[in-house]
């Protein structure tokens, strides 16, 4: 039995019979951990800038009101009769 798994172990239809090469050492890894640390620092700034959004749709929040007041008090005038 031992025998026969270790012909199955290294026949050419299993993952482990294609040439070792260490993952970490080649250049394609290497690429792919560059652009994988890029597109990390990308989406940390990404983050960094979507953390004041609460604060600027409040903001916005407050003019709106505000513009919607002013615009309330100027129907309000244009509805009443001129003062004597």
């Amino acid at each position: 039995m031992l025998f026969g798994g270790g012909t199955l172990f290294f026949s050419p239809f299993h993952r482990s019979a294609r040439p070792w090469r260490p993952v970490c050492w080649s250049q394609q890894a290497l690429a792919d951990d560059d652009e994988t640390a890029e597109e990390v620092k990308e989406l940390r700034r990404e983050v960094e800038d979507m953390r004041h959004l609460p604060e600027q749709l409040s903001e916005l929040g407050e003019r709106v009101d505000f513009l919607e007041r002013l615009v309330a008090k100027q129907r309000e005038a244009e509805r009443l009769p001129p003062v004597r």
